[in-house]
């Protein structure tokens, strides 16, 4: 059986598409380019999308006995089609469910703190080029608390305290939540993400 292809662009577009849907006109001209990943040069904007997973040994576990059994489960029958033609669960339901396109993507996803810390790194280093406006939007495989939310804005901040080139915004995206952090305000705004917000989505994301 052929592997999968790996292929980030159905995570790059929900993100897109999520932006632009909760925080309106500001996000609406963004593109799906790389490097960062979504961009608006008119306005000045740059997104890396990323993925992460919390850093504990059972979360670890979980991924990898969710790959082996590489079975989609947790959905209606609707939604189990849909996963299955098109390769993604994300965005049907919050759980263990796993398309298989989405395998691998979660699979090189690094615990919460690694990747922040990689990704600044990455943006003061100039990799991303220079926007005015710089955000950096994580997946989250987990379900994270308030607390976690605000240890993770605070960590950014404090990363990134002393470099030239930084992120203005973190974005901390879970099904049903979209968390914004304005890292320059450091304050914190969580969007609920209804289940018919979370179909238009996908059926978005996977056109």
């Amino acid at each position: 059986m052929e592997k999968p292809k790996f292929d980030t662009v159905f995570f790059e577009r929900y993100a897109m598409i999520t932006l632009h849907s909760i925080l309106g006109e500001h996000f609406a001209h963004l593109k799906n380019y790389d490097r960062p990943d979504l961009q608006d040069v008119a306005h000045g904007i740059g997104i890396e999308v990323t993925r992460a997973i919390k850093e504990n040994r059972i979360e670890a576990e979980m991924l990898i006995n969710e790959m082996a059994g590489a079975e989609i489960f947790n959905l209606n029958e609707a939604d189990r089609q849909r996963a299955l033609q098109y390769g993604y669960s994300y965005g049907l339901i919050y759980g263990s469910s796993m398309g298989k396109l989405e395998q691998q993507y979660w699979s090189l996803a690094l615990p919460l703190k690694r990747i922040i810390k990689s990704k600044v790194q990455k943006v003061s280093d100039g990799f991303y080029g220079f926007f005015p406006e710089f955000g950096l939007y994580i997946f989250s495989k987990d379900n994270l608390t308030q607390s976690e939310i605000e240890l993770a804005a605070q960590y950014t901040i404090d990363l990134q305290r002393d470099n030239k080139i930084r992120y203005s915004e973190l974005f901390i995206s879970q099904i049903n939540q979209l968390s914004v952090c304005n890292l320059q305000t450091q304050t914190i705004d969580n969007y609920p993400i209804s289940n018919d917000q979370c179909n238009q989505f996908y059926c978005a994301a996977v056109e």
